[in-house]
């Protein structure tokens, strides 16, 4: 009598027929209301599902006896899709039936299952803590909150970020990923590196690539809304992993990994080879997380291909100092203030078609100087009333022998550009040492022996 009442169609009433012994297992006792609730909810929610499922096989048996044409890659797909309904069916009407029992019991039964992954059992607690009252991580103060988060390493923050939507947001803010990043990737991430991985970003923002992976997928899931699509576009259309976003977690993460390559420069490229000792040079580089070292990318020097270098240390790395490309000329800002035992850097290329590598130097004094500090006037070359001084600046790379074509080398004060010939190789910009870090570094790695 009260089937025929609320439940005018034969559906409904064999459907709240079939829910209520349901009802009476979730909950103990018969609860005629909840019952009817979750008979109405399900019958609303199914009838589109069911038409459409009793569409499905006049479909497949038309496809299978006239000669079509080949059918499209994802006509398999969608055939699979009877079987994976009745799947979320059932899965969906579990969540349903969950829904109307007592906290209680999902308190009492959420340990009991043994297949359940740690990150679900952690999330399950959250939700039983918030249910019951209970004291939970959230309800300590902001401040408090914010010292335990800001303590965490790298690792410690992405697994705190796993637990629950509202620690997700406090553990990518980028105030407590900049500390990460300076400590770790400072010393090698320059302006270079961030404008390539902001070129990076807005390559990934502005790709079209998956929109033909999604137009019927997307099409279908406005009237098929279950996860099994979803997983389907991310899986197929994102290779299973989250793509970067504009954050310094994403960034530390992409660098971690090591599938970003970022501009850097190499101290004494390719091993040490014995014809780059002392000198610096450009390079693409990403991060080897087994061997803690980096790969090395250099660009061709003339005819010569692209060389790879692996296991490159973190101390032969540092962050460009400037924002000269390897293939322009430096201009020079400090010629005028030269003077001898000055430490300095100085492009050079073995010819104008191989890129710029910067070579460790120093100021020297001139021939006709004796070398004495008190009265070297070597500083003065150059200077408009001094007309017997030549416009001079004297370069000595001390780390080759006495006697060496490369130990010594001269430069216009005044008009420098790019100086020397095919035989020597060409001198370009310069730029002087201010820092007691950088000369140190250079001392650390002179070598042994004198070079020829």
């Amino acid at each position: 009598m009260l089937t025929s009442i609320f439940f005018s169609s034969p559906f409904q009433r064999s459907l709240l027929l079939g829910l209520l012994p349901l009802g009476v297992v979730c909950n103990r006792q018969p609860n005629l209301g909840a019952a009817l609730k979750l008979s109405s909810l399900c019958s609303g929610f199914l009838m589109p599902f069911f038409f459409l499922m009793s569409f499905f096989p006049f479909i497949v048996l038309l496809s299978k006896s006239l000669p079509l044409q080949p059918l499209p890659p994802w006509a398999g797909e969608v055939r699979l899709l009877s079987i994976l309904f009745w799947r979320e069916l059932s899965s969906a009407l579990l969540l349903l039936f969950d829904k109307f029992r007592p906290v209680s019991a999902r308190k009492l039964a959420a340990p009991s299952s043994p297949t359940m992954s740690p990150r679900k059992r952690c999330a399950h607690r959250v939700d039983n803590v918030e249910e019951s009252g209970e004291m939970s991580v959230l309800d300590l103060p902001e401040l408090a909150l914010e010292c335990i988060l800001g303590k965490l390493s790298p690792a410690g923050l992405s697994n705190m970020a796993a637990v629950c939507s509202s620690l997700r947001e406090r553990c990518r803010s980028d105030h407590l990923w900049e500390k990460h990043m300076e400590e770790k990737w400072g010393r090698v991430i320059g302006h270079a590196a961030r404008r390539e991985w902001k070129l990076l970003l807005a390559s990934i923002k502005n790709s079209s690539a998956s929109n033909s992976c999604r137009k019927w997928i997307g099409a279908l899931s406005c009237v098929w809304p279950i996860s099994w699509l979803k997983s389907r576009i991310d899986g197929g259309c994102q290779n299973r992993s989250p793509l970067p976003d504009d954050s310094i977690m994403s960034w530390y993460r992409s660098l971690e990994s090591g599938g970003f390559w970022f501009p850097a420069q190499v101290y004494n490229r390719e091993h040490g080879h014995v014809g780059f000792m002392l000198s610096c040079y450009d390079a693409e580089v990403r991060y080897d997380r087994q061997t803690n070292s980096f790969h090395a990318r250099y660009p061709p020097h003339g005819r010569r291909t692209i060389v790879v270098e692996e296991g490159v240390q973190w101390d032969r790395l540092r962050a460009p100092p400037v924002n000269t490309p390897p293939h322009d000329l430096h201009i020079s800002d400090c010629l005028s203030d030269l003077r001898p035992g000055d430490h300095i850097e100085i492009q050079w290329r073995r010819n104008k078609e191989f890129p710029y590598g910067w070579w460790y130097g120093v100021i020297g004094h001139l021939e006709s100087c004796n070398g004495n500090e008190h009265y070297c006037s070597c500083h003065l070359s150059g200077q408009p009333f001094l007309f017997d001084c030549p416009d001079t600046v004297v370069l000595e790379f001390n780390q080759y022998t006495l006697g060496s074509r490369w130990r010594r080398a001269s430069i216009s004060r005044k008009h420098h550009r790019e100086e020397g010939n095919e035989t020597d190789g060409f001198y370009g910009g310069i730029r002087k040492l201010h820092s007691k870090d950088e000369i140190s570094k250079w001392r650390r790695l002179w070598p042994t022996d004198a070079l020829e």
